[in-house]
Parts: structure tokens; C-alpha cells; sequence
């Protein structure tokens, strides 16, 4: 019980957070080449889904230039200045308050993942992630070019209730290594037990599917009990069909990178009125404006 109450220091997490991240990375690529290999036994490795998964990488690298080495400070000095002078507790970071954050930050993740599927903008962004046809670990690694700001407005409240600005940090890392994990066709159904749970490749196969009844399913980052709670969630059934409804047919990184911006671009600028092109930026994609309107 004293490990329980045991108070760590800031430093301490961080150096948890840059460790485990970076081991974990590593962990990927070794398993991204199982999969490869195993694509190969299966002679069914060829240059579009080596191109794809290079893309992936590259879109990556675009969105770790940008986001996290341009904007990180402000990222994570946004939650000083809430935890400074909005908080309204001080927690101490403890084994209690770790596991505490962590299911906080996957709840902050089902709405803010559930936002970029249902507001135009939101998908603009997250739709580069989407856009792969195919679903392995390097999928995961697939972003788009604001992704890495629609998270600060979610985890915020965090901030606000007192757990301290770099457990938040660490609680969304290990909730981002966790989905990463999940972008793997090699690993099939798990135990019923744990398919109730928490989320499982299976489930974000599901996520990742085009078909019709997969759409805007299984939104869940650990624990796909929010999907069940929130009504979102959807089985494995069917053989899922990857992608995006309107087919990308590119593996060019900077098409794949910016195309949901400028399809919204293209949208809003193309509109009869601002109305209507706040429509576009606002409303789910694939809305369409009133013709009379």
C-alpha cells in the first residue's frame, strides 16, 4: 500500500513518457516487418502497399515537424497556464491519480475522436488517417496536419481538475500507444471478457471500415466501453473494407496529407453564401447544403 501513495516527481514522468514512447516505436517498426513478411508468405506484398506504408511514415514526419516541434510548447504550456490559475485542486501524482488520469484522458479521447469524425473540420484533418487502404501498424503513424491541436480543447478539463499538465501528457501518450497497437489484421478476436471491455483490433477494424454499417463506429481509445455506453459501437462481422468512401488512389504524401483541408477549401470556397460554407466546416462531412436555402 505504500507504492500506492507513493508521490512522483514531474521529472519522473516525463522521463516514463519519453521512454516508454521511444522503446514502443521501436517495438512498431520490428512488428510493422513481421507484418510485411508475413504479407510476403502470403504473396500478397506488392508496391502499393509498400508505397502506402512509406506515405504513412512520411505523413508522420510532416505532422511531427509541425505539430509537435512547432507547436508542442504551446501544447503543453496551454495546460500550465489552466493548471497555474483555472485549476481548481492541486492532485499529486500518485499510482492512484496515474490510473485515475489515464481513464480520464480515454474519456477526453472518445469525444474529441467521436469530433473529428462528425464536424467537418475535425474530419478535414483526421481523414488523412483514414485514407489507407490497407491496415497495419504503420497506419497508426498516418496523420493529419492538425491533429495534433483538436486533442488541447478535450484534455483541457483535466488541467482544470488539478492533475498536473505533464500526467496529462503521459495519460494521452499511453492511450495513443494502446490504438497503436490496434492496427493489425494479424491479431483476431480476443477472449469475449476482454472484447467487452476494452477495445481490441477487432473493434477498431471495425473503426477503420467503409462499409456502411461500420461508419462512425468504435470510437474508443482503451476502453470501447464508452462506445457501448454512448451507442457507437459495432461488432466484427463482415470482412471490413478499409478506406475512406470516396477512394484517395494515391500513395503521394503530400496529396494524402493535405487532401481532407483542401477538399474542405474547395467546399467553402465554392458555397453561395457564408452560411453555407460554415456548413461545410461545421456540419458532418458529407453534408450537403438545402437547395433552396
Amino acid at each position: 500500500m505504500d507504492f500506492l501513495n507513493q508521490v512522483f516527481s514531474e521529472n519522473q514522468v516525463f522521463a516514463w513518457e519519453t521512454r516508454i514512447a521511444d522503446w514502443f516505436f521501436f517495438a512498431s517498426i520490428l512488428f510493422l516487418l513481421f507484418e510485411l513478411v508475413r504479407l510476403l508468405v502470403r504473396k500478397s506484398l506488392n508496391w502499393q502497399v509498400i508505397g502506402d506504408t512509406l506515405t504513412n511514415f512520411v505523413t508522420f514526419f510532416a505532422f511531427f515537424i509541425s505539430n509537435i516541434v512547432v507547436l508542442g510548447i504551446f501544447y503543453v504550456g496551454a495546460y500550465y497556464l489552466i493548471y497555474e490559475y483555472l485549476s481548481i485542486a492541486r492532485i499529486p501524482i500518485t499510482p492512484w491519480s496515474i490510473a485515475l488520469c489515464v481513464v480520464a484522458a480515454d474519456f477526453a479521447y472518445y469525444w474529441e475522436h467521436r469530433f473529428t469524425h462528425r464536424v467537418g473540420f475535425g474530419w478535414a484533418t483526421h481523414t488523412v488517417h483514414h485514407s489507407s487502404p490497407y491496415f497495419n501498424i504503420s497506419v497508426a503513424y498516418r496523420f493529419g496536419p492538425i491533429d495534433g491541436i483538436i486533442p488541447l480543447f478535450f484534455h483541457a478539463p483535466l488541467a482544470v481538475l488539478g492533475f498536473h499538465p505533464l500526467l496529462i501528457v503521459f495519460s494521452e501518450t499511453m492511450v495513443q500507444i494502446y490504438q497503436t497497437a490496434l492496427h493489425t489484421e494479424v491479431i483476431g478476436k480476443l477472449p469475449k471478457p476482454v472484447e467487452a471491455v476494452m477495445n481490441t483490433p477487432s473493434h477498431h477494424r471495425v473503426h477503420h471500415g467503409s462499409n456502411p454499417q461500420y461508419l462512425d463506429k468504435n470510437y474508443a481509445g482503451m476502453f470501447i466501453v464508452w462506445d457501448r455506453l454512448f451507442g457507437t459501437f459495432e461488432e466484427e462481422r463482415e470482412k471490413v473494407v478499409y478506406g475512406i468512401t470516396e477512394p484517395l488512389n494515391s500513395v503521394n504524401p503530400i496529396t494524402v496529407f493535405f487532401h481532407g483541408l483542401t477538399r474542405l477549401y474547395r467546399q467553402m470556397a465554392g458555397a453561395r453564401n457564408a452560411r453555407t460554407a460554415f456548413g461545410f466546416l461545421l456540419r458532418p462531412p458529407g453534408w450537403t447544403p438545402n437547395p433552396k436555402a
